[in-house]
């Protein structure tokens, strides 16, 4: 079966559309929706100095990516510069940087295009075992902070009852979401990765109840937009990531026109 590159693509969707969902709606939970971009784009820095040290991607984007975890609240706590003038500068510096030193570097083995729209059809079996595997240490980690994670969006106060300090809170936030986007990078590209996190959940917060369920939510209309997607690749011959975020945004809009009544009964017979 894994031996089909169809096969292997809406594996890799359907996990990674369950890993970004409860992520997605603590980003948005958290109005940091920039912030995803801007790891995305310094994953690509990471990759391009991978292939300059003739190292994996899988070291250099974790690296780069959390380091520019660190330089943001570093420069946060200046407060030279607002947090989303901070996030505007890493994000499109490091784009640069990153284009430029794989230029330089003349790899024939990094496709930028894929690097910057994805390229799920070209899933292998190892990235496969890397998506699900690191999927369930970061959703083992999710689930596991949850409440605590929740009360940092909610009060400092709470969080630090909960016994999690708002810091804490925010530094291991910032490390799932760095992680999160280095193992979906190959799949949907840089420009792509922040709208599988966000379209999903935003289209999930139309359910209101409780965040749990917001989370479940967005994890459902990630799978769908992920096989929505990747079959209308394959029947109008489009890029797959691109479709694949073309799709969650049709859901999106669709769960936006429907009343919230159709939302009650839809819960109700869940519960049933």
């Amino acid at each position: 079966m894994l031996d089909d590159f169809f096969t292997r693509a809406l594996l890799a969707g359907v996990g990674l559309a369950v890993i970004v969902g409860p992520l997605g709606c603590l980003i948005i939970w958290r109005q940091m929706a920039f912030f995803g971009d801007t790891l995305a784009h310094a994953a690509l820095l990471g990759i391009a100095l991978a292939v300059m040290a003739d190292l994996s991607p899988m070291i250099g984007v974790p690296v780069v990516t959390v380091a520019s975890c660190v330089a943001l609240l570093v420069a946060k706590n200046s407060q030279r510069l607002s947090s989303d003038t901070i996030l505007a500068i890493l994000a499109h510096s490091t784009l640069a940087c990153g284009l430029i030193l794989i230029t330089i570097s003349g790899s024939r083995a990094v496709n930028v295009n894929g690097l910057l729209f994805g390229d799920i059809l070209a899933v292998s079996k190892t990235d496969l075992m890397v998506i699900y595997g690191g999927g369930a240490l970061i959703m083992g980690i999710i689930f596991w902070q949850w409440r605590r994670l929740l009360a940092a969006i909610v009060s400092p106060e709470i969080a630090e009852a909960e016994g999690l300090s708002p810091q804490r809170a925010e530094w291991l936030f910032m490390i799932l979401i760095a992680f999160v986007v280095s193992i979906s990078l190959k799949l949907v590209g840089v420009l792509l990765v922040t709208a599988l996190m966000i379209i999903p959940a935003a289209a999930a917060r139309r359910f209101g109840g409780s965040p749990e369920l917001m989370a479940a939510m967005a994890s459902v209309f990630g799978v769908i937009g992920s096989v929505g997607g990747l079959y209308g690749s394959a029947y109008f011959d489009t890029p797959s990531g691109p479709s694949i975020i073309l799709a969650s945004a049709l859901i999106l809009v669709i769960v936006m026109i429907l009343p919230r009544p159709v939302f009650k009964l839809m819960i109700r017979r869940g519960a049933k």
